[in-house]
């Protein structure tokens, strides 16, 4: 499929309008509770399982680079707290995006695309249904809670396996660990990681329901979509994960 720089600022806008047309139906009555709860269940059963393999190694990843390179500084003490802050602040948030977006926007994206070669949208739409508000705003929603969840258990998970694998395998010292969580941590760096997984998981939503909605040329089209969708959600998120992160720094004092 070609691409051109109009075409690519003409879908840029079309997900733009998307996402605020989106913003607009979440306030709309009826609310689709049932589709939203299915939706939910949905998402999280294909995340959790995935979500808490690939969380420890990335805790017992970061645990085993930052205590060897406070070994090498000498400052065992601050190992918890570098850990834990890398878990926190990034490692949390980017594996659930991840996993929201490989299996929860996939998964979005391949149903609406179905729908969509169909022809079931566009039944809706000559019925007067907005498919907007009827199946994307509660897929939205759905996967902005799954993703604050997972982010709750991915730091579990992860400061666990990081304490672990620190305290077990690198000698490391127990009450040092835990004692030093309070020493550069604090209560923003919680809300801030939950504020981005939330955001991602809109991100990926959004995208999924976007590419499914403009699938084309049959199930060669939809799992065309599939693949674009997630490649263009992993490239939204490293981008907003990194303006979050500067303006976190710029706007919350950092303990020193």
């Amino acid at each position: 499929m070609s691409w051109s720089p109009v075409g690519g600022l003409r879908n840029s806008g079309s997900l733009f309008a998307l996402a605020l047309d989106v913003m607009r139906a979440l306030f709309r009555r009826p609310f689709q509770a049932r589709e939203f709860i299915q939706q939910a269940w949905f998402i999280a059963s294909v995340t959790i399982l995935p979500t808490a393999l690939v969380s420890i190694p990335f805790g017992a990843v970061i645990a085993l680079q930052i205590g060897s390179l406070t070994r090498q500084l000498g400052a065992q003490s601050f190992s918890g707290a570098a850990s834990v802050l890398a878990v926190l602040r990034e490692a949390s948030p980017i594996v659930t995006a991840l996993l929201i977006a490989g299996a929860g926007g996939s998964a979005i994206c391949a149903d609406l695309g179905a729908r969509k070669i169909r022809e079931e949208i566009d039944a809706m739409e000559v019925l007067g249904i907005n498919p907007v508000h009827r199946l994307v705003v509660p897929r939205v929603l759905a996967s902005m809670v799954v993703a604050a969840l997972l982010n709750g258990l991915v730091s579990v998970v992860g400061i666990g396996g990081g304490y672990f694998f620190n305290v077990i395998l690198q000698d490391g010292t127990p009450g040092a660990y835990l004692a030093s969580f309070t020493m550069l941590a604090q209560l923003p760096d919680l809300y801030v990681a939950e504020l981005k997984a939330v955001a991602f998981g809109a991100i990926a939503a959004i995208v999924a329901s976007y590419k499914g909605l403009n699938a084309k040329g049959g199930p060669k089209g939809v799992g065309d979509a599939v693949n674009q969708s997630v490649v263009i959600t992993f490239m939204l998120l490293f981008v907003v994960n990194f303006v979050m992160t500067a303006a976190y720094f710029q706007l919350v004092p950092q303990r020193g």
